[in-house]
C-alpha cells in the first residue's frame, strides 16, 4: 500500500456506514511504520456545496473506479487488512487530492 492507492473497505462516511472507495492520504513513512492506514474517503455524490477541500477525479476508470468519483477529505484511520487496493490516482487526480488534504489540515 502506497500513498495516492486507491482502496475499497467498509467505511464509516457522514451519513452511513457502507463499502466505499477511499485513498491512501498516508506518507511511506507514516505506512513503514505502522499497521493503520489514514484515507480520504470518495464518493459518487457531487459535494453540495463543494469546499475548497473537495475535488473532483478526472481519470477516475484508470484508478480503478466505477463512475465519476469525488475526493472529500474525510478522513478515516483504517487497519490495512481491512482495505483492497483498487487501483491508484494519476498525477493530474493525486496532485489536487494533496492540496486538498493541506487545505484541511493545520500544518
Amino acid at each position: 500500500m502506497k500513498p495516492g492507492d486507491v482502496v475499497v473497505g467498509v467505511l464509516a462516511g457522514a451519513l452511513e456506514t457502507k463499502v466505499r472507495p477511499a485513498v491512501v492520504i498516508a506518507s511511506r513513512v507514516y505506512l513503514a511504520e505502522r499497521s493503520d492506514v489514514l484515507v480520504g474517503i470518495l464518493t459518487t455524490k457531487a459535494p453540495k456545496p463543494s469546499t475548497s477541500t473537495d475535488c473532483i477525479l478526472v481519470d477516475w476508470q484508470s484508478a480503478g473506479l466505477r463512475t465519476e468519483s469525488y475526493f472529500r477529505a474525510y478522513v478515516l484511520t483504517m487497519h490495512r487488512s481491512e482495505l483492497t487496493v483498487i487501483g491508484h490516482l494519476s498525477e493530474r487526480d493525486w496532485n489536487p487530492v494533496k492540496a486538498r488534504v493541506r487545505a484541511a489540515f493545520a500544518i
